[in-house]
């Protein structure tokens, strides 16, 4: 299998500058129309665009090396096995954490409901706690709510500032000892914000509370090192860095992933099945039940190639000064309004235009060749908060550039004008 490791484009061996333009041209996506006009996609928080090793990898192993892994001696099985794990040892280097502890899943989702069922089901009394934040997507909250439904425990809720940054303060205070599971994104996928999630894992630790991050946002857009952060168990979504979609991971404390159930049961995740009973396998393979995506992980791994070899501090650099770009210009717009303006975000900016519903705005964005989300973003109690049934979202990439954001600021203003 072809394992040749991608080098993004740098000016020079003695220049650490990227060259954007060359880099942006590694997407093929990115060069096509929509409604006659260039597309400007600004819906990275959605999904990201993959590069053309990851679609050339994925292509490849189903035209060279397709077999299903951990259970052929051939040489097929053997390759596909090869390439699955390396993608696991890739990620696992990434986030700065052994590979023994990476469990491979189809997304943050599945990796939630695994922590969920797995190790807070068996767990959780009547009278225990877990706390989330406002600004939790779905899949850290829903998963959490089933299981204090069967648990007998209850749900808390850590609210949020005006410019959409946690409260510590009431975060700390809501500690308390009845509290057993913290759940908090380490960045919001609607307002942008940046959670301090180092700080707030160690005082969870401190007093006993065992903590899951939503890192989804968070691994697309800066380095993210698990280890320092301190957390329990960390859950993540291929798709959105650059990898396939149905591919993530979830990393979980040694001892944790030991002490949990299975999950799923089937293919895979045993070491021996009798009708008395069953043995199960170590983890992480223990929570990896029947035919995994491999070509989807394998190509992930690809994309964590190629993110390495672009420097995620170079990705983080990149995202900055376009969020810059794109937040001053936005706010040149009248009658536009920014949710999110807490001091330390990513690059999302959700926002809404005086006299427009987010659905129509962004339909007309669509048809300027503008890609934006439009909705709840899968965060009801943050619209809620905010007294907004939906909005819109404009999220930027590394392969963004700042003549797109020019491109997305004129077509804000067309529409304002036939909008009235």
């Amino acid at each position: 299998m072809n394992t040749a490791r991608p080098t993004p484009a740098l000016a020079g061996a003695a220049d650490p500058a990227v060259d954007w333009a060359r880099v942006r041209a590694d997407f093929p996506l990115l060069t096509r129309q929509v409604h006659g006009k260039p597309l400007v996609y600004l819906d990275s928080a959605n999904t990201g665009q993959k590069p053309a090793v990851v679609i050339d990898t994925v292509d490849d192993f189903y035209r060279r090396h397709n077999a299903n892994v951990s259970r052929a001696v051939h040489a097929l099985g053997s390759e596909a096995t090869e390439a699955y794990e390396a993608a696991r040892g890739k990620l696992a280097r990434h986030l700065n954490v052994r590979a023994d502890e990476m469990v491979l899943t189809s997304g943050t989702t599945f990796a939630i409901n695994l922590v969920a069922y797995a190790w807070a089901l068996p767990r959780l009394k009547p009278g225990d706690a877990i706390l989330l934040t406002r600004m939790e997507h779905h899949a850290n909250i829903v998963p959490w709510q089933l299981i204090a439904e069967r648990a007998g425990a209850v749900i808390r809720v850590a609210e949020i500032t005006p410019d959409g940054a946690l409260d510590l303060d009431a975060l700390h205070a809501a500690m308390t000892p009845e509290v057993k599971l913290l759940g908090v994104t380490h960045v919001s996928n609607v307002l942008g914000t940046v959670n301090p999630v180092r700080g707030i894992c160690r005082e969870a630790r401190r007093r006993g509370i065992v903590t899951v991050v939503d890192g989804s946002q968070a691994v697309p857009h800066m380095a993210v090192d698990i280890a320092a952060i301190g957390c329990d168990f960390y859950a993540f979504t291929g798709h959105k860095m650059c990898g396939p979609t149905g591919t993530g991971g979830l990393w979980g404390r040694r001892e944790h992933l030991q002490a949990m159930p299975p999950f799923l049961g089937g293919g895979e995740m045993i070491r021996q099945v009798r009708f008395e009973g069953t043995v199960f396998n170590d983890p992480p393979h223990r929570f990896e039940a029947g035919t995994p995506n491999i070509a989807g992980h394998i190509g992930l791994g690809a994309a964590v190639d190629y993110l390495d070899a672009l420097g995620m501090d170079r990705v983080a650099e990149r995202e900055a000064d376009l969020l810059a770009h794109l937040t001053q210009a936005m706010q040149q717009v009248e009658g536009l309004r920014i949710f999110g303006t807490a001091p330390h975000k990513a690059s999302v900016v959700s926002f809404l235009v005086e006299g427009a519903h987010a659905h129509d705005l962004a339909t007309l964005l669509d048809l300027e060749g503008v890609a934006v989300r439009s909705g709840h973003h899968c965060a009801h109690p943050l619209m809620q908060y905010f007294g907004v049934p939906a909005t819109c979202r404009a999220s930027v990439a590394f392969y963004n550039t700042h003549d797109e954001i020019e491109a997305f600021v004129a077509a804000l203003r067309k529409v304002r004008r036939l909008l009235g």
